[in-house]
């Protein structure tokens, strides 16, 4: 492996391919939460960039000590991601249709299904834990390289989700209690999404 422009630029790529469901996931939080704050739109975006980060280094790391049980692992990753997203969407879609059906005629009362600490961490792995296979596809790389690769993954994901935050936000702010809903649906999408692309 050399260090070169073709290793950045395909890091930075391989970052911009599995930020895709993680930068759905921040659209969805940000349109569930269009009054979202700097530092929690950057706890999501970090926390996503994290994840995203170290399941690839896991992947390396398994691959270097124990591949075997790796790769009994690795069929039950779509079910897992399914079964996270699905459930996080499946309580932001309940939490769009009880504002719907709440006492403002409209609908139009806010409604913000609640982002802590926990759930956050539920959507890191889940749109991150894919990305353990990464590992095989760098296992030819050194500790260093794969670390370079880990932190250029990071960083791409962390933009690419800041970017997602504030677009939900802005559609957020004009759907209304529509965003939960929506948001929910793209979740659960994701979860299959992640399912079917496991299978197929």
């Amino acid at each position: 492996m050399t260090w070169n422009f073709l290793f950045f630029f395909n890091s930075i790529l391989l970052g911009v391919g599995l930020a895709m469901d993680a930068f759905s996931v921040s659209l969805a939080n940000g349109m569930n939460d269009p009054s979202m704050r700097r530092g929690r739109a950057t706890a999501i975006a970090g926390t996503f960039g994290a994840f995203q980060a170290l399941m690839p280094l896991a992947g390396w790391i398994l691959v270097h000590t124990a591949a075997e049980k790796f790769e009994a692992f690795r069929k039950f990753i779509p079910w897992i991601a399914l079964i996270l997203l699905c459930w996080i969407g499946g309580k932001m879609l309940a939490e769009g249709i009880r504002g719907r059906r709440s006492d403002d005629p409209d609908g139009e009362e806010s409604t913000v299904t609640s982002l802590g600490v926990r759930v956050l961490l539920v959507q890191g792995i889940a749109t991150s834990i894919d990305a353990l296979s990464v590992g095989f596809t760098i296992a030819d790389y050194g500790w260093a390289a794969a670390l370079v690769e880990a932190l250029l993954i990071a960083l791409t994901t962390f933009a690419i989700c800041m970017a997602g935050v504030y677009l939900g936000r802005k559609f957020g702010t004009l759907l209304a209690w529509r965003a939960s809903i929506l948001g929910g649906v793209i979740l659960i999408a994701i979860g299959i999404e992640i399912f079917v692309k496991g299978f197929f």
